[in-house]
């Protein structure tokens, strides 16, 4: 069944209203009819099966008919942090974070990165980016829509790891610092009742983290960890830790 997300202010315990994008997804692309049923939800836990009445091209309002249980969403609270990759690379990242489970994506800027930063098209892009994540958070049945944050720098990204229960720097030397591979790392980590767990999954570009950046990640509590033998590509890094620390927090079947 199709599913769209509505403002919170277009969404009350008797109806819904669809506007923009989603109307004319409705209308001209789906070629719903009334009494044809979706399920809405506003991003903050309320999610409904509405029965489309009026329906317009650039609006649509439908009748709650029951309002769910929000289930599509992961026991950890997991943000993924890219380091940006070139091409549209961090579109896929968004994408298939989105689909696995990432609560939110935090770009930023690191050492060896390919990509020529233009913070002049920070707008137009962050604005595509977020629309990924909501078609996304749509095709998998997400009860809510993963925030892309703007670009930040390499500082502030250091500076922001000390708001996390646990920080994981996939980092490919295996040796050094480096003390456990990704698996011993997450069979080890507990958490204390009640909240749900925040982690940060920190990821590379393509040319990898510096030395430096490891040392000053591991001293700001972040702890370095390799995903296996192989090199994968940044795109592929991402999406390998998202699915193990979804597996391990058993949102994959077990417990």
């Amino acid at each position: 069944m199709q599913r769209y997300f509505v403002a919170p202010e277009a969404f009350t315990d008797r109806q819904v209203t669809l506007a923009g994008d989603d109307a004319r997804h409705i209308v001209r692309v789906m070629r719903m009819k009334e009494g044809d049923e979706v399920i809405v939800s506003d991003g903050a836990g309320r999610e409904a099966l509405a029965v489309l009445r009026r329906l317009a091209p650039d609006q649509v309002e439908a009748e709650v008919a029951e309002i769910r249980p929000v289930t599509g969403e992961p026991v950890w609270s997991v943000t993924i942090a890219q380091s940006l990759p070139k091409g549209d690379k961090m579109e896929l990242v968004i994408q298939k974070g989105t689909e696995i489970g990432a609560v939110s994506f935090l770009p930023f800027e690191s050492e060896r990165m390919i990509v020529q930063y233009d913070a002049k098209k920070e707008g137009k892009r962050l604005e595509r980016w977020r629309k990924i994540a909501k078609e996304a958070a749509e095709q998998a049945h997400r009860s809510m829509i993963p925030d892309v944050e703007p670009v930040c720098s390499w500082k502030q990204l250091i500076d922001r790891m000390s708001g996390y229960d646990a920080v994981l720097f996939c980092y490919e030397r295996a040796g050094g610092s480096v003390t456990s591979g990704l698996r011993g790392l997450l069979a080890g980590l507990a958490f204390p009742g009640g909240a749900k767990p925040r982690l940060l999954i920190v990821v590379g570009p393509e040319g990898g983290f510096t030395e430096r950046e490891a040392e000053e990640a591991e001293a700001a509590g972040a702890r370095l960890v390799g995903l296996g033998p192989r090199i994968l590509r940044t795109e592929t890094a991402a999406m390998v830790a998202l699915t193990c620390v979804m597996y391990e927090s058993g949102e994959m079947g077990g417990s």
